[in-house]
């Protein structure tokens, strides 16, 4: 078993992805980062483009730090999608699809965002991560966050996730771009 990451590990981890982001994201002429690639998974009719993939990294920063700070309060449920608003259990199926619907919204929200506005919003998102893990100590870090299935399920491990997360939108949006025959010739590492 790979030992629960450290602090300055998840910082490091956080810090250089970000930089890479900002520094890919720069990088883009406007038909890259604004023409349609993906579909969205919620409305496959809708299309996302790659500002519409990184502003939803803030989305999802922004849910797991809620999260993480509802797990250190001692809310029995932080994760706060297995049940629907009357307390039933959902299905996986059930799930998903409500996660599709709220990552919709969002990017309907978004979408008209220039880039620096996106950044600015994806920017804040990861100040509060940077707060939190200021605020944390090191066991706080290692504790497993019930029915988180993200990174190990550790507080810690939920932080440095965000890291690979916009990667991974990243891949999404390059196999995007591959379909319609949009060029990229950035740098894969960072």
């Amino acid at each position: 078993m790979t030992p629960p990451l450290t602090r300055i590990e998840i910082e490091a981890r956080l810090n250089r992805d970000r930089a890479w982001l900002l520094e890919t994201y720069a990088g883009l002429d406007e038909r890259q980062l604004n023409t349609p690639v993906t579909p969205s998974e919620h409305d496959p009719e809708t299309m996302w483009s790659a500002k519409d993939h990184f502003v939803h990294l803030a989305l999802i920063e922004n849910n797991w730090v809620d999260m993480i700070r509802r797990f250190l309060a001692g809310d029995g449920d932080p994760v706060q999608l297995y049940k629907d608003g009357a307390g039933a259990e959902r299905t996986r199926e059930e799930v998903i699809a409500s996660v599709h619907k709220w990552t919709e919204s969002w990017a309907r929200k978004n979408r008209e965002a220039t880039l620096n506005e996106a950044v600015a919003i994806t920017q804040a998102a990861r100040a509060r991560t940077l707060e939190l893990l200021a605020e944390m100590t090191d066991e706080q870090l290692t504790l497993t966050v019930p029915k988180a299935p993200w990174a190990d399920g550790t507080a810690g491990g939920i932080l440095a996730a965000n890291a690979g997360h916009g990667r991974m939108h990243f891949g999404f949006v390059r196999a995007g771009w591959a379909e319609k025959g949009i060029a990229w010739e950035g740098v894969e590492s960072g």
